[in-house]
């Protein structure tokens, strides 16, 4: 997810969206770990779409 993607959703769908992406990820490293993933950045990817939603979230908790 892109930061304007981000900043633009509900809270609600940015708890979805933070479950969904933290499950791909373990699935990818589970898959990554038996042989290896195809494109590996793709594990980087979905980890930094995770910091950015559990940051956009803690900032919104913070501010109210």
């Amino acid at each position: 997810m892109k930061q304007s993607q981000v900043k633009e959703s509900s809270t609600a769908e940015l708890q979805e969206e933070l479950g969904k992406s933290r499950k791909e990820y373990s699935e990818l490293k589970m898959a990554h770990t038996m042989s290896p993933l195809e494109n590996p950045l793709q594990l980087r990817k979905v980890r930094r779409s995770i910091a950015r939603i559990a940051t956009e979230l803690t900032k919104r908790e913070l501010n109210g």
